[in-house]
């Protein structure tokens, strides 16, 4: 019986599987475990089973968690998209300064989301803000208002801030697909009769699905994980009603509730790669 050898490419793809198990299958299963035990971190660790995961549906406050993250996600990736393909298509034509917008565009998304948000929470506090003394200055002191005093307006913010910060990104992602479009089918599109619309909705975006493809996907598992902007803006407040599952975890994991913790970000998982493995098929078809 022959031996079957094994190819150049299934040698050379052993260090990436490798360091896929390390962090990634490894740790998923390491955390598999762990959320069915009631670990505080310290001391030994015994098993619970599916206690964890019935205590998080029972709580108020991690339903709550999971409908803050859930409007955030929803709001962030769509106006990420929509926002992001106007700014490619803008900067895809030809202007004076294009490069410059392009760079200005793109510059939020290189700073740290957490240095970002403490930085719109100094223009936007409420009472001590620049732009609430700025407008003062104009006679207007209530320009901006408490926006924290209410969860509509709260999460108005941090979408705001979110899509501002990265829609550079998912520009240049965009931008990218909108180059890789051969003029020849434009052309021979409209000289077939097809309007601007037409051309837009019959050859430009089915030629950038694997581009949508692509920010759909980060977009969702950026917002649905989002931790840093919220923390530096308002600390999951007031109270707790724009708190996210990733601060939840957080602050259940410090409060000794390691094994609980784990079960809630074994539960925000699911909660990410249901959306994600559904968008995929969406594309994939319509590709």
């Amino acid at each position: 019986m022959k031996k079957k050898k094994v190819s150049s490419a299934q040698f050379l793809s052993l260090p990436a599987l490798c360091i896929y198990f390390v962090f990634f299958v490894y740790p998923l299963l390491k955390g598999i475990g762990t959320s069915l035990t009631d670990w505080d971190g310290m001391t030994s660790p015994h098993f619970v089973g599916l206690a964890n995961f019935a205590a998080f549906f029972r709580d108020s406050r991690a339903i709550h968690d999971i409908k803050t993250t859930l409007i955030f996600a929803l709001a962030s990736a769509v106006l990420l998209n929509l926002v992001g393909l106007i700014y490619a298509l803008l900067m895809n034509t030809d202007f004076k300064g294009r490069e410059i917008a392009r760079v200005i565009i793109y510059l939020p998304a290189i700073i740290s989301p957490l240095i970002m948000g403490y930085i719109w929470y100094f223009l936007l506090q409420p009472g001590r803000g620049y732009l609430f003394y700025a407008g003062k200055q104009l006679g207007l002191p209530d320009l901006i208002g408490n926006w924290m005093g209410q969860f509509g307006s709260t999460m108005g913010v941090l979408v705001f801030v979110n899509v501002w910060q990265f829609a550079g990104m998912t520009m240049i992602i965009y931008l990218a697909g909108l180059q890789a479009i051969p003029s020849e089918l434009i052309e021979a599109a409209k000289i077939d009769g097809a309007d601007r619309i037409q051309c837009f909705s019959k050859v430009t975006i089915p030629m950038l699905m694997p581009a949508i493809r692509i920010n759909v996907i980060t977009n969702i598992i950026g917002s649905l994980s989002v931790f840093d902007v919220i923390m530096s803006l308002t600390e999951g407040g007031p109270g707790y009603a724009t708190e996210s599952l990733s601060i939840y975890i957080m602050r259940m994991c410090y409060g000794n509730k390691t094994g609980y913790s784990t079960a809630v970000a074994m539960i925000l998982f699911i909660i990410i790669l249901i959306p994600v493995l559904i968008s995929m098929r969406i594309t994939r078809q319509k590709d």
